[in-house]
Formats: structure tokens, sequence, C-alpha cells
């Protein structure tokens, strides 16, 4: 698996079992809903971690927290650049 949509699927999971919408946690991340958008269409191809810091502190959770998820076990992810 991409490692990028790894984390699209780790933010759209953390959405539902929070039931909120990707618009509202980009909301509470302060960041635009399109730059999440990106995210979950695969134009972002490369995810920053300040990213990922935000979305996990507007969730309330921490980094470790964001990345300890089965899809991140699988050793054959892949990075793009």
């Amino acid at each position: 698996m991409i490692l990028d949509r790894a984390i699209s699927e780790r933010i759209i999971k953390l959405c539902v079992e929070r039931n909120i919408t990707p618009n509202k946690l980009a909301t509470m991340a302060g960041m635009p809903a399109g730059s999440l958008k990106s995210i979950f269409y695969g134009k972002s191809k490369n995810v920053g971690t300040r990213t990922i810091l935000d979305l996990c502190q507007a969730l309330e959770i921490s980094i470790y927290d964001f990345f300890n998820d089965e899809l991140f076990k699988d050793i054959e992810l892949e990075g793009r650049y």
C-alpha cells in the first residue's frame, strides 16, 4: 500500500469513529477543507508531518495513536516522490 493512501484511510477511519465530517475535522485543525480533500483524493503526494500533527491535536490523540493502526504494520508500505 502507498503510505499516502494509508494516511488518508486512517483519517477517514478516525472521522467515522468520532462521527465527524472531514470538513469539520479540517475546521477543528485550522486548515482549509480543500487541503484535507487533496489528501483524500490523492492530490497531495506527500502529507507533511505538521499536517498530521495538526489533525492529531484536533482529534486529541498523539502521533503514536495515529500511526498505531493495522494500516501501518504492512512492511510493504511505499512512499512516493
